[in-house]
């Protein structure tokens, strides 16, 4: 829950006020007593009395003006340091700070999505950088959320930040033009439960593929480059990679180990994403590196900002307001945080709750 942070009581100005008047009529009296009288004139002491005045005045601007003013303290959960998801959150918190006012907005890492969705549920944390696909599996108890005894209905979508393509890289040589030509190649899966991982398990079960059907499935970890190097040396002749677009050390792995991105305009992966609404069809725009001359068609899944139920409406209406009014500082820190539009906010919210302040600002635009 916000906490309020309360500034200047009433009782406190009118002390204020008091006391740095009293010493300021006394200060008066003694200079009046040392001065001699013969050069006191009626312009000295008008003098003093002016003085009393704006001094009066300064004390109660200083002392009122703040007391009008409630601030709120919200804690954002994001990933680890290094992430995109903590590079992210930063923006937005500094966007928040800056733009919506009485709001304080402290970023809090976390070890994983699983540990940003309980601390969220249980109140720990007011929003939440969370991927829409632990966020469904969260809601539903599925996936890693199957055996947790923890409910996490209370949870609501504020608005959707960015996009987490899952991109398929192959080797020039291995003639691979279609997701059709990935049977039977050598492919690395990544680490048992990452990102990679599961992305590689979701094209296999679309597809109806299983590990038996490819000639090599790899479980090399980035680790000390183990993957890229496998890719380059031609060990394996697919990989998988899981983030955002562009990328410095995939546009050097295309061109330097003759990698293209595999276009996964595919009717089974339409079917994918059309009976799971965690996931999107995604594109990534011609040219986006060098040795990409056209679109690249794909899928992933999407960063949310999430709430609890219990932050007010309010506060969270604001929230949209700063992030709808300044898309273009957005994008200008990273080209994938262009996502946000309106539009886009409706459309994400299928199949999850929106929370009430995000709705009424989605029904007032």
């Amino acid at each position: 829950m916000p906490v309020a942070v309360e500034t200047c009581p009433k009782v406190a100005i009118l002390i204020c006020i008091f006391t740095e008047s009293l010493s300021l009529v006394n200060m008066n009296k003694e200079v009046e007593m040392r001065i001699n009288h013969s050069i006191l004139d009626s312009g000295t002491s008008l003098f003093f009395r002016q003085i009393l005045i704006i001094s009066t005045l300064l004390i109660m601007s200083i002392c009122v003006s703040p007391f009008s003013a409630q601030a709120f303290d919200i804690r954002l959960g994001t990933e680890e340091p290094g992430s995109f998801s903590y590079f992210s959150g930063r923006i937005l918190c500094r966007l928040i700070n800056t733009q919506v006012e009485d709001v304080n907005c402290q970023q809090v890492p976390m070890v994983g999505d699983v540990d940003n969705l309980t601390n969220l549920q249980g109140g720990s944390l007011d929003v939440s950088l969370v991927d829409s696909r632990m966020l469904f599996d969260a809601i539903n108890k599925t996936g890693k959320f199957k055996f947790l005894d923890i409910s996490y209905e209370n949870l609501r979508v504020v608005a959707p930040l960015y996009d987490v393509p899952v991109t398929l890289i192959v080797r020039n040589d291995a003639g691979i033009n279609s997701l059709a030509d990935l049977k039977g190649t050598r492919i690395n899966a990544g680490t048992p439960g990452s990102l990679q991982y599961q992305g590689v398990n979701t094209i296999l079960k679309a597809k109806g593929w299983s590990r038996k059907d490819f000639s090599l499935v790899g479980d090399l970890p980035p680790i000390k480059s183990q993957d890229t190097k496998a890719f380059c040396y031609g060990t394996m002749q697919a990989m998988v990679y899981i983030g955002m677009h562009p990328d410095f050390s995939l546009r050097r792995l295309l061109k330097t180990c003759h990698g293209q991105l595999l276009n996964m305009d595919d009717s089974d992966i339409s079917q994918l994403v059309s009976e799971h609404p965690e996931f999107w069809k995604l594109e990534l725009a011609a040219g986006t590196y060098p040795s990409q001359p056209e679109k690249v068609v794909t899928f992933g899944t999407r960063a949310m900002l999430v709430a609890s139920s219990d932050l007010d409406q309010e506060t969270v209406y604001k929230i949209m307001e700063a992030i709808d009014k300044n898309k273009k500082r957005l994008a200008a820190a990273h080209p994938a945080l262009s996502l946000f539009s309106v539009e886009t906010a409706r459309k994400s919210a299928s199949g999850i709750k929106l929370h009430p302040g995000s709705a009424r600002y989605l029904s007032d635009h």
